[in-house]
Formats: C-alpha cells, structure tokens, sequence
C-alpha cells in the first residue's frame, strides 16, 4: 500500500499561496462584482465588437470548395433517401406478407 506524504495544500483552504486572512470576504466580493457591471448597451457593443472579431479569424471556403462541399451533401441525402426508401418498401412488402 502507498501512502502520500508532503501535501502542499493547507488544510484551511486547500491553497497553500494563499494566507486566509488575505481572502475577500463575501460582502467585498459582491461589491466588486456590481463596481466593475456594465449598463446594457454597453454589454451589448461589447457582445458585438466581439462577435465581428472572430468573424474576422475564420477562414471562409473559396466558390470551388464551396460547391464541392454542396455537391457531396447532396449526393449524401440522395443516398440515404434511397437507403431508406428501399428499406420502407421492404419492410412493408414483407408486413403485407407475415399480416396478409
């Protein structure tokens, strides 16, 4: 059997960096919170500064590989709708056979 020996967690808080004296209280910390709020339309310009920013880094497919892309969905669905048409026909020829 092993044992473990050395923690470096203390066992108050479980954070050895961290004295507990040095820690926030709860009313501290609520009071930062509503301190660094934004108002609405602020979040709002946020919320979309942010989204044009990643708009920004995503590589969108040229016309050739956006066509291929579409043609090989397509002839996918087709596939599978013949699949499971085949299926359905099959399985209900062989309903009518069992039922009658």
């Amino acid at each position: 059997m092993t044992e473990t020996t050395g923690s470096t967690a203390t066992p108050e808080r479980g954070r050895p960096e961290e004295e507990p004296s040095e820690l926030p209280s709860r009313r501290d910390r609520k009071r930062a919170a509503k301190k660094d709020r934004k108002g609405p339309f602020a979040r709002l310009a946020l919320f979309y500064r942010q989204i044009i920013a990643e708009l920004r880094k995503v590589v969108w497919p040229t016309r050739n590989d956006l066509v291929t892309y579409t043609t090989v969905v397509i002839v996918f669905v087709v596939v599978i709708m013949a699949i499971v048409s085949g299926l359905d026909w099959g399985f209900s020829k062989l309903s009518f056979w069992v039922f009658g």
